[in-house]
């Protein structure tokens, strides 16, 4: 007779929940009838140890916490917290979870490489706080970044593509993805967050949202950035309500990417404001959905306007998402470009095991050295 697993009734629900899953959702991963799963939620029977590992698996948690006395208390593992509205969720969801904890341990693990390699602090860290003048800041982003879209002659793409770079060569790490995990089924919902920053004086790390447009994330970049820049460590919405930090973030990134004085001379209000935005998205080059939170924060919009804008620029992206890329170059901007290059310099000098390179990037060993050639074109 097959041996049942004591497990707590109360974790069972619990970490149904908690995965976002219907008893119905749940009885077809493992696979059995709904019936058997409220059953062993009310405690009138129990699973089998295969299946009790089945549902730990279903639900994201570790076997052993099927086992506890009560479901252990989760917060994000982030000393600072923003999020929608600027303010700290309740129960934040599993994804964002597993997403920050994934960003945390591959920054420890970079640091741990930083100290073996006796790499200095980075000064710009903290350089500056939320009281600091919003100009004084952006100035000294600009160069220590290096990137004027003016000299440089970018248009929106490459902007966004050179400022990364900018970032990741002055010592930040920058990971960009949709997916918790990388499950992909398992999608980032942007109404949660858009991003979030991890300060650190020696090892600064920027994540950014891909389900959100395309259009949507330079500002949420510049956004985080700022954070860097004031040392401060959290989840954002990109929201200008609640928090001072969050309210002079915004500021900072709406200042970089289209300076007020000159953006306030080119818009002109006796058109609709929708004709405004290509001559601005060309003269910034940044898109025409900055150009619109741009006008939004400048009180030349109204909040409703832009919103409405937004939500069907992102609608729209949703909808033609297929999915597809190049699967290196994603796992590249997942992992942030430093990271990647450090990760496979220590593997492949055989101070890192392939294993474990492997696990760290979340790719098959047989394809690092594939990855490695992506990074080098």
């Amino acid at each position: 007779m097959t041996q049942a697993a004591l497990v707590n009734p109360v974790i069972l629900t619990w970490s149904r929940l908690r995965a976002g899953l219907s008893t119905e959702q749940l009885a077809k991963k493992l696979p059995v009838k709904t019936e058997r799963v409220e059953s062993w939620e009310a405690g009138e029977a129990k699973p089998t140890f295969l299946q009790a590992q089945k549902w730990a698996n279903a639900a994201h948690i570790p076997f052993g916490f099927l086992f506890l006395p009560q479901p252990p208390v989760e917060s994000l593992p982030l000393p600072d917290l923003r999020t929608v509205g600027s303010l700290a969720p309740e129960h934040p969801s599993l994804n964002l979870l597993d997403t920050v904890k994934d960003a945390i341990r591959k920054q420890d693990w970079y640091l741990d490489y930083l100290q073996d390699h006796e790499r200095a602090h980075l000064d710009f860290v903290a350089r500056f706080t939320f009281r600091s003048p919003v100009k004084t800041v952006v100035a000294d982003m600009r160069k220590t970044l290096g990137v004027d879209p003016e000299t440089s002659r970018l248009d929106y793409e490459k902007y966004v593509r050179a400022l990364i770079h900018a970032a990741e060569d002055i010592g930040i790490l920058v990971m960009r993805s949709g997916i918790a995990a990388g499950n992909t089924h398992r999608k980032l919902d942007v109404s949660e967050f858009r991003g979030f920053a991890i300060s650190n004086a020696f090892a600064p790390l920027i994540f950014i949202n891909s389900s959100d447009a395309p259009a949507a994330r330079l500002f949420t970049l510049i956004h985080e950035m700022a954070h860097i820049w004031i040392g401060t460590s959290g989840v954002s919405s990109g929201s200008a309500n609640g928090r001072e930090e969050e309210k002079f973030c915004n500021a900072v990134a709406g200042e970089f990417l289209a300076p007020e004085e000159v953006f306030r001379k080119l818009w002109n209000p006796k058109i609709d404001w929708e004709e405004n935005l290509p001559l601005l998205a060309t003269r910034f080059h940044i898109s025409k959905l900055a150009v619109g939170r741009r006008a939004q924060d400048l009180g030349l919009i109204p909040q409703e306007k832009y919103k409405a804008y937004y939500l069907a620029i992102l609608k729209a992206y949703q909808n033609k998402e297929d999915g597809s890329g190049n699967y290196c170059r994603t796992l590249i901007a997942k992992n942030s470009i430093r990271l990647s290059k450090a990760v496979l310099s220590e593997a492949f000098s055989g101070r890192l095991l392939l294993r474990d390179a492997g696990t760290l990037l979340g790719v098959q060993p047989a394809n690092l050295q594939k990855l490695a050639g992506q990074l080098t074109e």
